[in-house]
């Protein structure tokens, strides 16, 4: 007795399952991944070894450039202006963290001047930015 041979089909791969997991993984890194918010300012921060705070708290952003100028979330800002407003803010927000962003070539006096008045505004704890960069272990 003979019987009929039937032809096998070649296995191949299907292509839904690898776009469900192209995309599954698509949405994996937009919900993990963090944006840094760059505000076009150019400033060159001091280096360190060891963090000092936690960078998801809430706070607010003081910039000094090179050249001395101020910024407040962004805007440019002189320091009568700046007085006022972090005194709005206190009474706004409460307690507040201001993270004071000053490049490494402004004089040191401005930054002093920059910190003494957000004290006197009431500004809980001031934040000083550097770039961390871990010490490596031989």
């Amino acid at each position: 007795m003979r019987f009929k041979k039937t032809k096998d089909e070649e296995p191949r791969l299907g292509i839904t399952p690898l776009i469900d997991i192209v995309f599954l993984l698509l949405i994996f890194f937009m919900v993990t991944s963090h944006f840094h918010m760059a505000s076009g300012i150019s400033i060159r921060l001091p280096k360190v070894t060891q963090r000092a705070f936690n960078k998801d708290s809430e706070k607010i952003t003081l910039m000094i450039d090179r050249e001395g100028r101020t910024y407040l979330k962004g805007d440019v800002i002189d320091l009568k202006k700046l007085a006022t407003e972090l005194k709005g803010l206190v009474v706004k927000e409460g307690l507040i963290h201001l993270l004071l962003e000053a490049d490494k070539d402004v004089a040191h006096g401005k930054v002093v001047q920059v910190m003494d008045l957000a004290k006197r505004a009431g500004v809980l704890s001031i934040i000083i930015a550097a770039d961390w960069k871990p010490e490596k272990v031989l």
